[in-house]
């Protein structure tokens, strides 16, 4: 169960999955941020040394810093990732969950396996779901 008082971070750089995302989330009871990079994001963190989300749903393919160099920059945090793309690729969906994705899910993905994928990634469950069709 997540935490009321935990945020979700999510990072895409198309504000319309932002915010049908954070609708989605915010169905349930759980708290989003939105970024529309991964600059933008890793800017956050190290401009707020305290912030630190229960997760982060990122997307892969964005301009400038892509969803596998944020979660390589993460790496050291232990913050859970969920990888979401539109452009499904055998390589990067194998790169992103032996990085330690909690999860690779492609769009668009229902609702039910987006909770799902948070909630298990939030409470360290395994495995994680697989990718969606």
């Amino acid at each position: 169960m997540v935490n009321p008082n935990q945020i979700v971070a999510v990072v895409d750089d198309d504000e319309s999955v932002c915010r049908a995302i954070k609708r989605l989330l915010h169905s349930e009871g759980i708290r989003a941020e939105t970024f529309s990079s991964g600059d933008e994001f890793l800017n956050t963190l190290a401009a707020i040394p305290s912030y630190r989300p229960a997760c982060v749903i990122l997307d892969v393919q964005m301009p400038g810093i892509n969803g596998l160099e944020v979660q390589r920059q993460l790496a050291k945090t232990g913050v859970p990732i969920i990888m979401i793309t539109a452009y499904d690729d055998l390589a990067v969906r194998q790169a992103a969950l032996a990085a330690g994705a909690a999860a690779y899910l492609r769009k668009p993905f229902n609702s039910a396996i987006l909770f799902k994928a948070v909630e298990m990634a939030i409470d360290g469950s395994s495995p994680a779901p697989p990718a969606t069709p």
